[in-house]
Formats: structure tokens, sequence, C-alpha cells
């Protein structure tokens, strides 16, 4: 990122306060930027915001390029003739304000969406032809593999009819004529979220703030992409994954972790020169100011776990792209900021390129309290401001229910070094610190800034059932935390 003191806040669009179940792209969202805008904050970070799958994960999409049709504004399409408020307010968004029931949205959204297509009458206009221009290289089969999939009851590709897994030229034609309008609807749903997207963006870069996307390095294996391009994945002759995607056992889990999402063919990608990672990321670079890679340290060497182990035990290190991929990367977003996720495992390797590349690592003060004064994640040790420094972030422990868990001696060091008496102070001490610290950007999470427990916890690596699901509840960002903030950004030049 360019060298210019800055501070964001880490804001999923799912967790912005609606009366429909999940965040939109709608009035609260526009509300955020003003508020925003008001504590003197540069960046708004949001996680993934692709159509997500079983388990709600957004790092788990049925698309590296769709966006999530639930973050549609449904009051939008009412101004616009397509619904009317007594139709929404027919069905059941759930009864907590503060949680994502993703069933009842599942149920519910798409049945609401297709009566608005049915009395839409974009196919006529211009504007929507450019969109699908514009998107031609995966709009088609996307909408194409959405309108597949329910069609079949909502199987994964690997499960449908073989002339289609193996994508057989009269299995195709056969299907897209029989599903012609279904296609139009999942046409319809990117249409509106990507003119919804358009013009927030564009709301909130003439406020001055930029929005940071946060991209997953692997796509998940039940999506559009690994269907469309069986050849750029690692599967063997019945388009099973060979290998899989994870991390090795460390401190945190013995048995490491399995994310299941099928590896690149990096030698195959290669050959055509990254084509599909090159129409990715500059559709990344339209969507958002700045991109950050997530698990970037597999771009230089992954965890490669045979499909068939239970766990990440028995995986080994292979090596990645490097900066074959980086530079393809770097001419595909033309210029565009980039942060590189750089936590893990940080090799020499890994390090030596995102020197080459000049793009900002993360620091975690969570991570820099586990030892003494030696710990790398102290901002005594950042060695230059080229870094993004962050509270936590999704997958970490709100910092109220992450001092709860440390012992008593991290506990004491902790205190002595924010100058702290008491441990509810550690969240606003924490803040003050990292902007404090030379680091050009800083970036906290809503539930920190709100001082939040575990309960609103965004992430636990390796479970699933309860995550991706909180919620802010309307009125909580107030006054009190954005003249916090403010005054912080006027104190230390942010």
């Amino acid at each position: 990122m360019k060298k210019q003191r800055g501070a964001g806040i880490l804001m999923p669009i799912s967790s912005l306060p609606s009366p429909y179940g999940i965040g939109t792209l709608g009035a609260e969202a526009y509300h955020f930027v003003d508020q925003l805008d008001k504590a003197g904050q540069k960046y708004w970070q949001v996680l993934p915001v692709g159509p997500t799958s079983f388990g709600d994960s957004p790092y788990q999409s049925f698309s590296a390029f769709a966006g999530n049709p639930y973050f549609i504004d449904l009051d939008e399409l009412v101004k616009q003739g397509l619904l009317t408020k007594e139709e929404i307010e027919a069905y059941d968004w759930g009864d907590d304000a503060e949680q994502v029931d993703y069933a009842t949205l599942y149920q519910n959204r798409f049945p609401l969406l297709h009566k608005a297509y049915e009395r839409s009458e974009h196919k006529q206009t211009k504007s929507f032809r450019k969109f699908q221009s514009a998107n031609r290289y995966w709009l088609e089969d996307y909408s194409f593999y959405m309108a597949l999939k329910f069609y079949f009851g909502g199987q994964e590709w690997s499960l449908w009819e073989d002339s289609l897994k193996y994508r057989r030229k009269d299995a195709l034609v056969k299907y897209k004529e029989l599903l012609q309008e279904e296609i139009g609807f999942w046409q319809f749903a990117q249409y509106h979220f990507f003119d919804q997207w358009k013009k927030l963006k564009k709301y909130a870069n003439k406020k001055g703030i930029k929005i940071i996307g946060d991209i997953p390095l692997y796509v998940a294996l039940d999506s559009a992409d690994v269907w469309t391009h069986t050849d750029l994945f690692e599967l063997d002759e019945r388009k099973r994954p060979t290998q899989v995607a994870g991390v090795p056992p460390d401190c945190f889990s013995e048995d490491g972790q399995r994310w299941g999402n099928p590896l690149y063919c990096w030698k195959r990608m290669k050959k055509d020169g990254y084509d599909w990672w090159k129409h990715r990321m500059q559709a990344n670079a339209a969507l958002y100011d700045v991109i950050r890679i997530d698990h970037f340290i597999g771009i230089v060497h992954y965890w490669s776990i045979p499909a068939e182990c239970p766990t990440a035990v028995e995986g080994k290190w292979r090596k990645g792209p490097g900066k074959h991929l980086t530079k393809v990367i770097r001419k595909a977003t033309k210029g565009s900021d980039i942060i590189a996720e750089d936590l893990g495992i940080v090799s020499d390797q890994v390090r030596a390129l995102i020197n080459q590349t000049g793009w900002p690592g993360m620091k975690i003060l969570e991570f820099a309290f586990d030892g003494g004064a030696e710990n790398e994640y102290l901002p005594h040790h950042y060695q230059n401001s080229n870094c993004i420094v962050y509270g936590g972030t999704h997958d970490n422990q709100t910092l109220m229910g992450y001092y709860g868990n440390r012992t008593p001696e991290q506990l004491s060091f902790l205190m002595k070094y924010l100058h702290i008496k008491k441990v509810k102070q550690i969240p606003k001490a924490m803040l003050r610190l990292a902007y404090g610290s030379i680091a050009d950007t800083v970036i906290f999470q809503m539930q920190d800034i709100l001082e939040l427990d575990d309960t609103a916890r965004m992430n636990e690596p390796s479970t699933v059932g309860t995550n991706w699901r909180w919620r802010m509840k309307p009125g909580a960002f107030q006054k009190e935390q954005i003249s916090r903030l403010k005054k912080y950004c006027t104190i230390y030049d942010r």
C-alpha cells in the first residue's frame, strides 16, 4: 500500500444491521461509510463477498468471481418496483438481530428474488448487456452452474450425472435449454449485486474511504471455477481431488488444518500464463481498492495433503509458483494496492518474495504477548512502516475473549507493556498502541472497537456450525467510539 498513514475497520457486509436477516448493500452500508468518515478512517475492510456454500464460510464460495445474492438490498428492489414492502415482510428473516440465520435465508431469499426477476425488464437494457459483456469470462458458467445446482437439489457437481460432471457437449446443450430461465435468474442476481456494489464503492471513495477486499488463495471444490476448469486443478480421472489444501500441525492444532480445497495444477496454469489468475485478479481489482491475498505463503510453498487423509498430519511441503504468479498479479491489478497475508510458517523465501514485491505484510497484536519482550509482533520490533497492524483478524478471538485466556505471566507482561492497571482497559489500550505504532495502516475488527466478548467471534478455525454469524446491533457504533477513533487518528497522524 502507498506510504500514507491511515486506519480502518474490519466489518463484513454480512455483519451490518438490517431487518432482513443479514447485512446488505443498502442504507446501513451507506450509514457505516458516513460513520467511518466521521471517525477519520481511510479504510473499510470486508471479508470475501462471494456466494457462500455449506458451512457459510466466505472462504468457501461457489465462485471466485460472483457476488453474494444475500447482500442485494431488498429495499432498492422496492424502489425499482420489482418488489413490495409487504412481500418482503411476509417472509421470516430470523428473530435474532445479532446472528445470521443462514438456513432461513436460504429458504426465503431466493423465492423473493425470483419474484423480482419475473417482473424485471433488465434484459432489454443497455446496462445489462454491458454487464454481460464485461463479465463474459465467468458469468455464463457461474449462472449455469447455480441453475444446475438448484435443479439437482443442492448437490455438488461431483455427484451430478457423468455427462454433466465430464461436461459432455450434448448434455451441456440439453440442460442450457432446459434451464434457460433459471440461468437468466442467476445473471439477474449478479447484475443487481454488482450494480449496488459499484454505487456503494463510489460513495465510499468520494468520502476518501478505500475498500479492502479479502480473497482466499484457494477456491472451493464445490464451485463453478473447478467444474468449468477441471484441468487447472489436481483431480483424478473421476474428477476427485488427489491432494487438498491445509496447513501443518502447529502449537494451535496438533492435527493441523485440513481445509479440503483442491490444489492448483501450477504446471498447467503456467502453460497459459496463469490466464485464470489474470481474470480473477482483474475482477478483484475492479471490485476493491486494496486486495488482501489470504494465505499468501501458499504462493511460495504450500502444504499438500493426500485427499484420503482425514487430518493435515500426512501432508508435505511443495513449491508454489512464487514470483511467476506475483508478476501476473501485479500486471493484472494495474497498480492496485495489495496486502500479503503472511501469517503462519513464514520462511526466508516468503520474506524474500514479499520484500521483492514491496507489498505490506501483517502484524497481529494478539500474537504479540505469548512470549516476552523479544516477540516479533510487539510494535518495538517493527522494522519498517510498510505493514498493516491488526488487533486480531476474523480467525482470532475478540480482544475481550483473548485476555481471558492469558496465563497470569502473560497478562502481567501485557498490562505492563500497555501501561494499564485494569484488565478491562486492554481493548482501548491495544487500540492506542496500534495507532501509535510506525505501521502505515491500522485495522481493528468492529467487535473489538465495541469491546464485545467471544460470543461475537467471527470464526474459530477447524469448527463448523456457529461461525460467520455475528451481526452488529442497530445503533451499536456510537458517538463515543467514533470520537475516540477520530482523536487517535488526529494524535497519531492517521
